[in-house]
């Protein structure tokens, strides 16, 4: 019960920042493994055209263990922050994001680097 309510929650919040459509329009391009494009995905849910506060409010959903960052571990369950029954990142999908966000690299994304490849 914790977990469906965790991932309610998270759904929730990002409801109010996207529509269902868009959100299910995002799932849709990247049903089958490794199919998952950032930049697809970032257009279809309309994340390309918010605002630095709504980026800001995503990317605090994306960084689970609000560390200021997101790491491999968050990226890879990526989509369930979308929906709880969407699948798992590959780890290629995984790492290809990772490697896209991570414009330091020191293997994890910060709100900054969001942002920017967002855009």
């Amino acid at each position: 019960q914790y977990c469906f309510s965790f991932y309610s929650s998270v759904d929730m919040a990002l409801v109010g920042i996207l529509t269902e459509a868009e959100i299910a329009a995002g799932l849709q391009s990247c049903q089958a493994a490794d199919s998952f494009d950032y930049k697809t995905f970032f257009v279809k849910v309309g994340l390309n055209s918010k605002s630095k506060d709504q980026l800001a409010k995503v990317f605090g959903i994306l960084d689970q263990d609000k560390s200021g960052f997101i790491e491999e571990d968050e990226l890879k369950l990526f989509l369930q922050n979308f929906s709880a029954s969407a699948r798992a990142l590959t780890d290629a999908e995984t790492k290809a994001f990772l490697a896209a966000g991570d414009s330091d690299g020191d293997g994890k994304i910060g709100v900054d680097g969001k942002k920017a490849f967002i855009k």
